[in-house]
């Protein structure tokens, strides 16, 4: 009696440790729906303190901005937002760096990719995709591409970019000697207040599994 006793419980055990292992995996199962809202709709987005490329040396942009347009889509990861214009710096307030004013062209589009959503905090969390663009600072010129680690928070409206070392790669560098080489590992970081274009309001991304 006692050994069959001992077996029951050892059979509980193992089923409640199985369902627990079952809950929190579908509870950990990434967002396939997102929802955008509104959506289709154009946005613009301005940045909200500094933007610094690093690549070696800081590469720092008082003003920067971005627009393209946003739409619900499903899928992960998947794309909610394609950005069609990228600019760094402007004419009166250009980027700066050790080495001179810096020139960013972006090559686009960039996509804002979707990868997990927190509905208790709202903030999505992603990266910015498909980035390319072609960096002069002083005589030192080079391009960058790859990836952008990057959050998006729904009650800013703030998409946080905040790359990491390994995501973006230097190519083609001329002139930068052993500043800025095939080698160097670049990151971009910044934040950006979005909003609808031509509008005040700020728009949401919310990711579900239905």
């Amino acid at each position: 009696m006692t050994h069959h006793l001992k077996k029951t419980a050892v059979a509980a055990c193992a089923a409640a440790a199985a369902l627990a292992l079952t809950g929190g995996t579908a509870s950990a199962a990434p967002s396939t729906v997102w929802t955008v809202s509104p959506s289709p709709a154009a946005f613009t987005a301005v940045n909200a303190g500094n933007i610094v490329l690093t690549a070696t040396i800081p590469m720092t942009c008082t003003a920067s901005n971005a627009s393209g347009t946003m739409a619900s889509t499903t899928g992960n990861p998947a794309n909610v937002a394609s950005i069609t214009t990228m600019n760094f710096g402007t004419s009166g307030a250009p980027c700066t760096s050790v080495l001179g004013n810096v020139t960013t062209v972006a090559v686009t589009p960039w996509s804002v990719v979707a990868v997990d959503y927190n509905s208790a905090t709202g903030v999505t969390t992603g990266y910015i995709g498909n980035v390319k663009a072609n960096v002069s600072a002083g005589v030192c010129k080079f391009t960058v591409t790859g990836k952008a680690s990057a959050t998006y928070t729904n009650s800013t409206g703030v998409l946080a970019v905040n790359s990491v070392a390994g995501e973006l790669a230097v190519s083609n560098p001329v002139n930068c000697g052993a500043i800025v080489t095939t080698s160097t590992k670049p990151t971009f970081k910044g934040n950006y207040a979005v909003k609808v274009a031509g509008t005040s309001t700020v728009p949401t991304i919310v990711g579900s599994n239905p």
